[in-house]
């Protein structure tokens, strides 16, 4: 039985600034707090799956720094398999993340380890790839090695699904191979080429994506919620109204619990009111990881 997803993607040593407010240009704000915390989209998502219950494993690459140590013990202690996490010589990617008052993000990464994931980091996965269902991308590691990934993934038969995050140039033959792409409203904007400001607008432009990529379309919305096109058929879900702390790892709790919804056997649709009460739960505490919810939390 095919019940394994293989997450291929970023690590990120996180460095969360809590602010009142964004500074002004030459101005020094005092933060009010400062948290250290394991993130990258990859491990993030990695991470949710695995809280989940899903048997969930991580191919990717950090420092041989102390960084690196921290990343590597934050997955594994939520369950992640690390087997194909390689240790290379480049520092650990890094975020700071400056989380606002108002539960609003600005966030800035530094590449670092994560791109230094090889062809040969993929291929040396090739067994568990054969028994996973899913593969999980994102656009936090070297656009050929995606690709390759994407390759890779369908001849061992796995679906895929595309967090195209943050929105680069893709070959779009790379993206009609794909099985489910998720973007959120700027990032759907960056391959539709026209703005996406409203629910009627995002629901039109999954549509579209649909029907450009042959693919099913996730549009997330923040706090409105998620537009989902799943074979044709477009449906909008609200979010949950909760208090929002931060949203820092939002997006990727978001999709972790698509991934683990998918593996129960849940159809697209379904997976994605599943995982908007996954998020709602990450967005009611600090940090990322840490905030993500198991199955008995989602209720």
């Amino acid at each position: 039985m095919r019940d394994k997803i293989v997450v291929i993607g970023s690590l990120n040593y996180d460095v969360i600034l809590k602010i009142p407010r964004l500074p002004e240009c030459g101005e020094t704000l005092p933060a009010d707090t400062a948290t250290f915390s394991a993130g990258g989209k990859g491990a993030n998502q990695a991470v949710q799956a695995a809280k989940l219950g899903v048997e969930t494993y991580m191919v990717g690459c950090v420092g041989e720094d102390a960084q690196g140590d921290y990343l590597l013990e934050s997955a594994w202690k939520y369950g992640v398999h690390t087997d194909y996490i390689r240790r290379c010589t480049e520092a650990t990617g890094m975020g700071v993340v400056n989380a606002v008052e108002d539960g609003s993000v600005f966030a800035c990464i530094v590449r670092g380890a994560n791109f230094a994931v090889t062809r040969e980091d993929v291929d040396a996965a090739e067994p568990i790839l054969k028994e996973a269902r899913l593969v999980i991308l994102q656009m936090e590691i070297p656009q050929e090695i995606n690709e390759y990934a994407i390759d890779k993934a369908k001849a061992c038969g796995c679906q895929v699904l595309l967090n195209a995050a943050p929105a680069a140039e893709i070959p779009e033959a790379y993206l009609e191979k794909c099985d489910i792409l998720v973007v959120n409203e700027v990032e759907a904007a960056f391959y539709l080429k026209e703005k996406i400001d409203t629910r009627e607008q995002a629901e039109k432009g999954a549509r579209l994506l649909a029907e450009k990529y042959g693919a099913d379309i996730i549009i997330t919305l923040g706090s409105l919620g998620s537009v989902v096109c799943e074979r044709g058929a477009v449906t909008f879900l609200p979010s949950k109204k909760v208090e929002a702390i931060e949203t820092t790892g939002a997006g990727d709790s978001f999709i972790g619990g698509v991934g683990s919804a998918l593996i129960r056997g849940e159809n697209l649709t379904d997976a994605c009111e599943f995982a908007t009460r996954c998020s709602a739960v990450t967005v009611c505490r600090l940090g990322a990881q840490a905030s993500m919810p198991t199955l008995d939390e989602v209720g």
